[in-house]
């Protein structure tokens, strides 16, 4: 069988798939508050197309994917699309990036959902004034809810927690503080310019090695080993149940070991976060391309994968980042 391996010999085995674009929240490091131009329901992947592409992807070897948006929840028979995808055989996991919003109706069915491993849950504040203004939407309490139920399910439980200078900064060792006694994983993440054009003045720039520097000022943690591909720097802290990780999105030293490929909401395929897109296959598929081609696409592309996100923005064509994360898929 033929492996998606790229021209540095990275083999690739997961895939992000966007399946909206649309969201309930209008997060500030995301969006503008008016929101952004959402796309035609008829330019979205339909449900029967994306399980095509993961089938063929997972044919080349992937064999984890994760859902995101916008927000998953926010499509329309999203539970069902989960559904059917449990049903490719050759998938291990599939894991689902969330706001929270929508899911706490949805637990138990997702439990029984074998393949459905870990939900990543964004929450950027313990506090509901401050929640609020972060995402200009007063939907807290459901949020909490949805990390409390999913803390008590058998769904391996994420914390996304995107570090914004002067919001939330302060809130750093309360959320490491969680994992004293919940066997959950809180991940800070280094803020991105994918925001849509909305993005605010900030003052100090929280990055890998500062996140790191106000947990260790507080906490005294021990270095985990994590899978090679791993997005994440991950510690131990003694006596807590739980892990905390730092996801260096932004300073991008974690590309040497990238194994993930992307697929927006409408098609286009993405070798890599930081560029613009190198292939619509909502069009391919849509005039009339066979799944022996879709395979053949895909292993053409996969060699056009740059060495890192330095690269990839720098071969940009349409300009510096300034999309949003909703619409490339968060």
């Amino acid at each position: 069988m033929s492996k998606l391996i790229d021209a540095f010999g990275r083999q690739i085995s997961y895939v992000r798939l966007a399946v909206t674009d649309r969201c309930n929240l209008r997060c500030q490091y995301c969006m503008p508050a008016q929101g952004i131009d959402i796309v035609p329901r008829k330019e979205l992947l339909t449900y029967k197309e994306m399980y095509r592409i993961v089938r063929v992807l997972t044919e080349l070897g992937v064999n984890k994917v994760r859902l995101t948006g916008g927000e998953p929840f926010a499509r329309k028979d999203f539970m069902s699309f989960l559904e059917m995808l449990s049903y490719n055989d050759l998938l291990d996991a599939i894991n689902i990036t969330t706001n929270g919003a929508l899911v706490s109706k949805h637990i138990k069915t997702l439990e029984k959902l074998k393949k459905v491993k870990t939900i990543n849950l964004s929450i950027d504040s313990l506090h509901a004034d401050k929640f609020a203004k972060i995402t200009r939407r007063d939907v807290f309490p459901e949020v909490y809810k949805t990390f409390e139920l999913l803390e008590k399910s058998s769904l391996n439980l994420k914390l996304n927690v995107v570090v914004q200078s002067g919001f939330n900064t302060d809130e750093i060792v309360d959320f490491v503080a969680l994992t004293k006694e919940k066997n959950i994983a809180v991940r800070f993440i280094e803020e991105m310019p994918f925001n849509g054009k909305g993005q605010r003045n900030t003052e100090e720039v929280w990055n890998y090695q500062k996140i790191l520097n106000e947990i260790q000022s507080n906490y005294t943690i021990v270095p985990l080993a994590s899978e090679k591909s791993s997005t994440s720097r991950n510690f131990a802290l003694e006596g807590h149940v739980g892990t905390v990780g730092i996801i260096p999105a932004f300073t991008r030293t974690i590309c040497n070991d990238c194994n993930r490929i992307r697929v927006t909401s409408t098609g286009t395929f993405k070798n890599c976060l930081f560029d613009d897109g190198v292939f619509n296959l909502r069009d391919f598929i849509r005039n009339g391309a066979s799944n022996e081609e879709l395979k053949a696409l895909f292993l053409s592309l996969i060699k056009e994968k740059p060495e890192n996100g330095f690269v990839a923005e720098a071969n940009r064509k349409q300009g510096n980042v300034s999309e949003s994360m909703s619409t490339i898929g968060g």
